[in-house]
């Protein structure tokens, strides 16, 4: 049977959520910890891959396996979370169709860029520290072009594995949190080092090096070198994926956070540019 496992996770002594060899990846850890409690190889495949020292408040994830009878999707969990690190932690476990994939049926993505303003020693690797508040009226002014079908060239590492760099951006925009702010984005899909980049040339923005309209014309430009550094690591959390209802198998309900979506409650664009 086929599952959705959602989690959550500290990307900071990660080398990102791939595996690759000679270095420790968060789905080598969730691999080997499930194949540990379920004993059997189990091979998981993430909604998407976060980048080295990126984190994750949630993370969707699909494998295969048969459940033994004794071994019900609760107590599964909590022998997984026994043996995961401290760092990784799975919330839910959602029976779904059988050709239901974690990556390629996300209808939407959403991530979150954490900024504080003043020095906190509990969030060193969660939230880029800011010694001066940026102009967040600026930079939501700026944001406001991302929104709609756009090239996200100029936003994009370069050598990446895209086809094309065209994103339909749903939702994005700067919020105030206790001292501090957090940028949220929403889209269909998400080029290489789109949010870093973008979060990069917005703070930019903030403070006073571009304005809104230049902010626009690095955009349209598509040209990587228009666009500002990315922004550290840290501070980005893969936040919310999103999939259809028909993902689940008849009668079921998802065990997790509703993170299922309609046709509806999407650009109506997005299905033309579905890959």
């Amino acid at each position: 049977m086929r599952y959705f496992l959602e989690l959550a996770y500290d990307g900071t002594r990660y080398h990102g959520w791939q595996v690759q060899p000679n270095a420790l990846s968060v789905q080598q850890e969730l691999d080997r910890c499930l194949s540990q409690v379920l004993r059997q190889p189990v091979h998981t495949l993430g909604s998407g891959r976060t980048d080295t020292g990126v984190h994750a408040s949630h993370q969707v994830a699909h494998f295969d396996a048969e459940l033994p009878a004794h071994l019900d999707p609760t107590t599964l969990l909590y022998r997984l979370n026994r043996a995961l690190p401290p760092d990784i932690g799975a919330h839910a476990l959602t029976p779904v169709q059988p050709t239901a994939h974690a990556r390629f049926d996300a209808l939407a993505r959403s991530y979150e860029y954490h900024v504080t303003l003043r020095p906190d020693p509990f969030r060193v690797n969660q939230a880029l520290w800011l010694d001066k508040a940026p102009d967040v009226a600026g930079m939501n002014a700026a944001a406001q072009y991302l929104l709609g079908q756009r090239d996200f060239t100029s936003f994009s590492k370069t050598k990446g594995a895209e086809t094309h760099y065209v994103c339909w951006v749903h939702e994005a925009g700067w919020h105030p949190t206790p001292h501090g702010l957090v940028f949220r984005i929403r889209a269909n899909r998400f080029v290489r080092g789109m949010v870093r980049l973008v979060v990069g040339t917005l703070l930019d923005v903030g403070r006073g090096k571009l304005t809104p309209a230049d902010f626009a014309a690095v955009l349209h430009r598509q040209q990587r070198i228009a666009a500002s550094g990315a922004a550290a690591a840290h501070g980005l959390f893969l936040s919310r994926v999103e999939y259809a209802p028909e993902t689940l198998l008849p009668g079921a309900e998802p065990a997790g956070q509703p993170f299922f979506v309609t046709e509806a409650e999407l650009a109506p664009h997005y299905w033309q540019q579905k890959q």
